[in-house]
């Protein structure tokens, strides 16, 4: 998995513009990826590189435009949230 993150201008909508890209695993790019968000805002966060909670887009070169909120608490947990969608549902017995 390789990511990308650039800066919006200041006074924009969202802090930042992340892609997530994972050929390996059949994933050219994914519109909207918690993990990425996560592990980057972990990161920008805990150098002050951002603020403890910002908004990334991501998705928008797919058509796929994401809203993602990204919030690190003071002990450094990371918690990710944006809208989704339900594309299948169903149960599994293990």
């Amino acid at each position: 998995m390789v990511g990308a993150i650039g800066a919006h201008p200041e006074g924009s909508e969202y802090a930042f513009e992340l892609r997530t890209f994972a050929p390996g695993a059949g994933v050219p790019e994914d519109p909207a990826c918690g993990s990425m968000n996560a592990a980057v805002g972990q990161w920008l966060t805990s150098t002050g590189a951002a603020p403890s909670s910002y908004r990334v887009s991501q998705g928008t070169r797919l058509g796929r435009a994401a809203s993602i909120e990204v919030t690190a608490d003071p002990d450094g947990a990371v918690w990710v949230s944006g809208a989704a969608v339900i594309c299948i549902r169903g149960t599994i017995t293990l």
